[in-house]
């Protein structure tokens, strides 16, 4: 009864051995070269104002502002496919509300395009 999920539950088995086997032989078999850059906890290309955070200085958000812009058009993909799915069942309703979704994330687009929040200064 539950042969077909045989396959299913050794790829499993199979993707978690490899895991694990490449988290514990990675310090044996990776380079051992430390150096103070690497040890650092922040890694983006700026370096880290001896400011406070709170109250001294500004600290750059083109980062965060990137990341945020790339999930909220990331999920309009993630939306936009369950509808290129069961297109032909959803009709004329499924096909104007797509098309009221795409208008409102294209608004959000040019609103963010405008204020510059694509450009990468």
């Amino acid at each position: 009864m539950l042969d077909p999920y045989l396959p299913l539950v050794l790829l499993f088995a199979l993707a978690g051995a490899f895991a694990l086997f490449s988290v514990t032989a990675a310090p044996y078999v990776g380079p051992r070269r430390y150096n103070r850059a690497k040890l650092d906890s922040y890694e983006c290309g700026i370096e880290p104002s001896p400011q406070p955070v709170v109250g001294a200085g500004r600290m750059p958000i083109a980062y965060y502002l990137t990341a945020m812009l790339f999930i909220l058009f990331d999920i309009e993909m993630v939306f936009l496919y369950p509808f290129a799915v069961s297109a032909d069942l959803l009709g004329l309703f499924g096909l104007v509300e797509i098309v009221l979704f795409i208008v409102v994330v294209g608004f959000a687009y040019i609103y963010v395009w405008r204020r510059g929040g694509l450009d990468w200064n």
